[in-house]
């Protein structure tokens, strides 16, 4: 076959593929969920010997061999698990990085929240909402009749779902935070953290910076559920209304909730509650086209896409549009600073 018709061949194929992908995409995080509930990097990783036999597995993990292996066989293609030989000549399984039980802990959390049937509702609404033929609220207010925030209140095993997700992403990115971001914190005797729910991203700084007083402040009825953490107090308030008086206010994957117009008055508050002279908030938020070829800049275009189902007025900034909040809200200065995962941290200073 020619050279010319070998590509083609070859380009087709690749555009099939895709279009495959797209039809059953649901699959992917569909098997992987399943993979989580059934425990299988659990009995992987806790198995005697390894690689862990089809046979030891399903008796582990109490399934049918002949739908685990096709279940298995689907996750060793996505690089979730590995099949090796065994020392008799026959295969088994083991764990990838993917899997792999580490610290911080894997991404089982937010899988499990972003595939439960609450939030796969609202991206079946995204369509008419973006048109307009459908009624003005977010696709998360068209799906379940309130908003995502009404919702969680309302629903506890929802909510402590939510929660325990933040949780599996805050230990996995404010220690990225402290390693990256050390000097930020020189000088800085108090932080306040806003919107830090159970004190668990306050509590991390505290503990690698000691001279550090913290704050963690949330609404309060969340406060009164928060962690008891030693160098810690927890405030119960509205940001909107004002913001404990720290040196730094941290705030962390919060302002991606809102539009630009409440973004504002939010670093406002952040503003006043910090000293002019030396005052700094450090922002823990996504930048969208941050740097060409970023591997994480498909995460970041599917939280927008994300933000945009659940928040409807939330998104994923840019660097302009960072820009611009932080100028409106008073701010002389920022800078970026990459830390290798979805979020950067952006550091701005009253002065």
């Amino acid at each position: 076959m020619e050279e010319g018709k070998i590509m083609q061949v070859r380009v087709e194929e690749e555009e099939e593929a895709k279009i495959w992908r797209y039809a059953f995409g649901l699959a992917d995080v569909a098997v992987v969920k399943c993979a989580i509930d059934l425990k299988i990097p659990d009995a992987v990783e806790n198995h005697t010997s390894q690689p862990v036999t089809l046979a030891d597995l399903s008796a582990a993990v109490s399934c049918s061999p002949a739908l685990l292996r096709r279940i298995m066989r689907f996750l060793v293609h996505q690089g979730i698990f590995r099949e090796e030989p065994t020392k008799d000549g026959g295969a088994g399984y083991t764990n990838t990085p993917l899997s792999r039980r580490r610290p911080p802990p894997p991404m089982a959390l937010p899988i499990l929240l972003a595939c439960s049937p609450v939030m796969m509702a609202p991206w079946l609404k995204l369509t008419d909402v973006v048109s307009g033929n459908g009624p003005r609220k977010q696709p998360f207010e068209a799906a379940h009749g309130k908003d995502a925030w009404a919702y969680t209140a309302e629903d506890p095993r929802f909510n402590e779902m939510f929660s325990q997700a933040r949780v599996s992403d805050t230990r996995m990115v404010v220690p990225a935070v402290v390693g990256s971001c050390a000097d930020v914190f020189d000088g800085v005797s108090t932080v306040v953290d806003v919107g830090g729910r159970d004190g668990e991203a306050i509590g991390i700084l505290v503990k690698a910076f000691p001279w550090i007083k913290g704050v963690n402040f949330d609404l309060p009825h969340v406060v009164e559920a928060a962690n008891k953490v030693e160098g810690v107090e927890n405030v119960g308030g509205d940001m909107f209304d004002s913001i404990p008086h720290a040196d730094a206010v941290f705030i962390k994957w919060i302002l991606h909730n809102w539009n630009d117009e409440d973004c504002i008055k939010i670093l406002r508050k952040c503003k006043e509650a910090m000293p002019e002279e030396k005052g700094k908030v450090i922002i823990v938020e996504a930048v969208v086209g941050q740097k060409k070829d970023d591997k994480l800049e498909y995460a970041r275009l599917l939280f927008d896409m994300t933000m945009m189902t659940q928040m409807y007025e939330g998104k994923e900034r840019t660097l302009g549009e960072w820009a611009y909040v932080l100028r409106e809200a008073g701010f002389a200065r920022h800078e970026i600073r990459d830390i290798n995962c979805v979020q950067s941290v952006i550091v701005a200073s009253v002065s």
